[in-house]
């Protein structure tokens, strides 16, 4: 078995096919997505939220006081660490076929028990999940691993990497 990651530019819908693999798959998992937050049709923030229900925001415009910042938003490192010890819980007490993460992204990666987690979850190889296109060396390395397969989204290879990562899902029953 190996990781299966996702990566493309941004609006191109890596969450929302996270999401319809995950729905299809009909397997045991753990983990979370990330999702815009919207007020008036204009993205305000992000939240990240976890299927077991947990839901924090994970950064926000209105944020000033976060010395952790992307662009115009303040990221709630706290929240992201919240998640991560949650997970972290789960993850020995629940049995799970996959762990979802959605996003190892700029934002996640200020928090250094996040960093802890991808690294763990990575080597149990049941890791599926979305990655920045634009890389750090934290990210090089993810993306390198040999225990990690890597599809790069587009708008127009959207079906075929979905249909190829469903049947890769398949495999690893």
């Amino acid at each position: 078995m190996k990781n299966i990651l996702i990566t493309g530019l941004p609006r191109t819908g890596k969450t929302t096919l996270i999401l319809d693999i995950v729905k299809r798959m009909k397997k045991e998992v753990m983990g979370f997505v990330t999702k815009e937050i919207r007020v008036n049709n204009i993205r305000e923030g992000f939240s990240i939220e976890t299927f077991s229900g947990l839901n924090k925001i994970l950064a926000s415009k209105k944020y000033n006081k976060s010395k952790f910042r992307v662009a115009s938003y303040g990221v709630y490192i706290e929240n992201v660490d919240l998640v991560v010890e949650e997970l972290t819980v789960k993850s020995v007490k629940q049995k799970h076929d996959f762990i979802i993460i959605d996003e190892i992204g700029k934002m996640e990666l200020f928090s250094s028990n996040f960093k802890t987690f991808v690294l763990k979850s990575l080597d149990t190889k049941k890791v599926l999940g979305t990655i920045m296109l634009r890389d750090n060396e934290f990210t090089r390395n993810i993306k390198n691993r040999e225990d990690t397969l890597v599809f790069n989204l587009t708008k127009e290879n959207r079906e075929s990497v979905k249909k190829g990562i469903v049947e890769l899902v398949k495999q690893y029953a």
